[in-house]
């Protein structure tokens, strides 16, 4: 397994996702970035079961770039507690694993 990873947000407005996924692309805190569509959620928030349309996120970056990534979403986040998880890609094509890697190198600038 390598250092590749998805890390997935929520957010409630479509705006504020485009905002996100324009700036971790942009600073190469991520390769690539979509916002899905609208997910209907349900969660536990201040002692109640909530529901909420909010719009999904997904961003192709690398572990060692989680933490700067995180920063950046909750720089542009209106959520107190937002969701900003990593999960592992197990496989992938060696090419776009490659791909990944490279658009995220710090070194590259911003």
């Amino acid at each position: 397994m390598g250092n590749e990873i998805e890390v997935r947000v929520t957010t409630s407005k479509r705006q504020e996702a485009d905002q996100i996924v324009t700036a971790v692309v942009a600073r190469r805190l991520a390769a690539s970035a979509q916002v899905v569509a609208q997910v209907s959620s349900t969660y536990w928030w201040e002692g109640e079961v909530q529901q909420a349309e909010e719009w999904l996120l997904l961003m192709k970056t690398t572990a060692d770039r989680f933490d700067d990534l995180a920063a950046c979403v909750r720089e542009l986040h209106s959520y107190q507690v937002p969701q900003i998880v990593a999960v592992p890609i197990v496989r992938g094509t060696p090419d776009y694993l490659e791909w990944i890697r490279r658009e995220t190198d710090p070194g590259r600038g911003e």
